[in-house]
């Protein structure tokens, strides 16, 4: 069955065939012990209690003895070994009947697939269904910060991930380049800084305006301590003005919204982050005023005290508010456009949301207003929440500047990766030591905003962060290399060129170690890993897979001899090298992550 660890498939056909279950009723039900003496699958009896009517552990007992005689049924049959039965022997312990696999069964099973395509192990076949996935959403005149780094990561693994699953999916990016935030932001610039602008760097003037905002809020907030509002209505009057097409305002928001797109596609270069699509919310706000004038008048949307809303109160869902009193747009002004142009101009069956937890309330009130419009495919509408990242004090907010952008990270993450391969490698040329700092340093990013749940919160230490030690990036990276460097290694040495290509005359019975066994297990693991954090948009699945096939590589590594081995135990040994690479390599992929020949 697609997905599944080939040796859980066997052992699923087996009790199948004991039991009369069906084979998805029992993989489903089928667990891998973590101590590998209780076997490599356990399956709970407790499931088939209510219909034999005996005890689990009498149920485990007499399945025991139709499996013992059934495996004779159940041949593996190989080019090259011919056949053999897979299951080395079962247990009945308690209410668990444990099945334990011969490691000839699994190393030949999965390094063979993984032979017959390297760069497809782990995919899917072509589904008919087009998937859009909407990430990173910043806005312009803001700075781009940490926060905004989770967003792209957990986006961009969600796009490949669902591509190697089969699905047709559109990358969108939709920007906040109208709005409070940019009034607020034109209005500081103007009043506190006119004619500064030409002094400032073209590729610096994006990071100028975050700071510009900051220091809008700080300025509004400080005054309305004072119980002066008279800033606070100047930046309204400004958004207010530019809404309604004030031609100075215009021609500087033009301007002044470049210098932040053009800030965020060096950052997304940067990250190899690629998008099919942009939308932008000036773009969608005319059509979201004309539909709430549409909704107005159907009676789904009334007005309360001059503001457009939707009651959604008998759904448990509050207050939705469409428009404000004078007339300025909401973001659920434009969403309720945008959601109809996703489906309409681009022909998709899902659109995912990929937007931080906070705000999950707002797409309970958009989806169930887009149902209420009548809107078809607003069940097909998904929120992909993600916590917060957070300084150790709480919360980061643009307004009060307490972010740590992205720039700031990066710029210390490549200084220390640049301190550590000068530490290892004093030999190694500028360019090779710069290129290998960069992709460490952006793994690094990368791994430490995917590898946690993505609904919950992170609480970022730039220490942690830097780690090169632990559950890292550069743990996975440096597994990959090791591999590599003994394959070389071997080369030199024994002047032996082994690929993947040679595993249809391998004898994988030399693999006859429990690291080798455990190792080849979690490889076949990958296609379900795959297939799971596709299934249910849970990219975080993956680098903790990607970690586990470390530490399994790791045992490998420190236990099994390969340059001085004989030399079938050698040729078979460095095929699950290879075999290991290919898997880390689409791995790490997937997460958006290069790998290094050389750490």
């Amino acid at each position: 069955m697609a997905g599944e660890s080939f040796g859980k498939e066997q052992v699923a056909k087996a009790l199948a065939l004991a039991t009369g279950k069906e084979e998805k009723e029992i993989l489903s039900a089928l667990e891998t012990p973590k101590d590998p003496k209780m076997g490599d699958y356990a399956f709970p009896c407790f499931t088939l209690s209510k219909d034999m009517k005996k005890s689990p552990a009498a149920i485990a007992s007499e399945v025991k003895k139709k499996i013992d005689s059934l495996n004779k049924k159940i041949i593996e049959k190989t080019e090259t070994a011919g056949s053999y039965l897979f299951i080395e022997k079962t247990e009945a312990v308690g209410p668990y009947l444990n099945f334990f696999i011969k490691k000839r069964h699994i190393a030949q099973s999965i390094i063979s697939a993984i032979a017959e395509a390297p760069e497809k192990f782990g995919s899917a076949r072509k589904k008919k269904e087009v998937v859009m996935v909407e990430f990173s959403q910043p806005n312009t005149h803001k700075a781009f910060h940490i926060g905004h780094l989770r967003n792209v990561v957990l986006g961009d693994s969600l796009v490949r991930i669902s591509k190697f699953n089969g699905y047709s999916v559109v990358a969108a990016n939709y920007m906040g380049d109208v709005g409070a935030h940019v009034g607020k932001c034109l209005w500081c610039l103007e009043k506190y800084h006119k004619g500064e602008i030409e002094k400032i760097p073209k590729e610096k003037k994006g990071e100028f305006l975050g700071e510009i905002y900051s220091e809008a809020s700080r300025r509004i907030e400080e005054a309305l301590e004072k119980g002066d509002k008279s800033l606070k209505e100047e930046a309204a009057l400004v958004s207010k003005k530019l809404e309604e097409g004030d031609a100075k305002l215009t021609k500087l928001w033009k301007e002044t919204r470049e210098w932040s797109i053009e800030e965020f596609m060096r950052i997304y270069d940067e990250l190899g982050v690629k998008f099919d699509v942009f939308f932008y919310e000036s773009e969608v706000e005319k059509k979201g005023k004309k539909i709430a004038e549409e909704l107005l008048k159907k009676g789904i949307m009334k007005r309360s005290e001059g503001a457009v809303i939707v009651d959604l109160k008998k759904y448990g869902l509050d207050v939705f508010l469409i428009l404000r009193s004078d007339g300025t747009a909401l973001y659920a002004t434009k969403d309720l456009a945008l959601a109809e142009e996703k489906f309409t101009k681009y022909k998709i069956d899902k659109s995912i949301y990929v937007v931080g937890s906070e705000q999950k309330m707002y797409f309970q009130q958009l989806f169930k207003t887009l149902e209420l419009m009548g809107f078809a495919k607003a069940k097909n509408c998904y929120h992909l929440a993600y916590g917060l990242v957070m300084l150790e004090e709480g919360k980061m907010s643009s307004r009060q500047g307490n972010v740590v952008k992205y720039r700031t990270l990066f710029d210390e993450v490549f200084k220390k990766a640049g301190k550590e391969i000068e530490k290892r490698h004093p030999d190694w040329g500028k360019k090779e030591k710069e290129e290998a700092a960069r992709k460490i340093s952006i793994a690094a990013m990368k791994f430490g905003m995917l590898s946690q749940d993505n609904n919950k919160p992170i609480i970022f230490n730039i220490e942690k962060a830097l780690d090169f030690e632990g559950d890292t990036a550069a743990y996975v990276q440096y597994a990959y290399t090791r591999a590599s460097s003994i394959i070389r290694k071997n080369y030199e040495e024994n002047k032996e060129k082994i690929t993947l290509e040679d595993a249809k005359d391998a004898d994988f019975s030399a693999l006859s170690s429990e690291s080798e066994k455990e190792l080849c297990k979690k490889l076949s693991d990958f296609p379900a890993v795959c297939e799971k954090a596709a299934a249910e948009y849970k990219p975080f699945l993956l680098p903790k897979y990607l970690l586990e096939l470390s530490k399994d590589f790791s045992a490998f590594y420190n236990e099994c001899p390969i340059i001085k081995a004989e030399k079938e135990t050698r040729k078979a040994r460095i095929l699950l090298l290879e075999s290991a690479r290919t898997v880390f390599k689409k791995g790490l992929e997937l997460c958006g992550i290069e790998v290094l020949e050389r750490m």
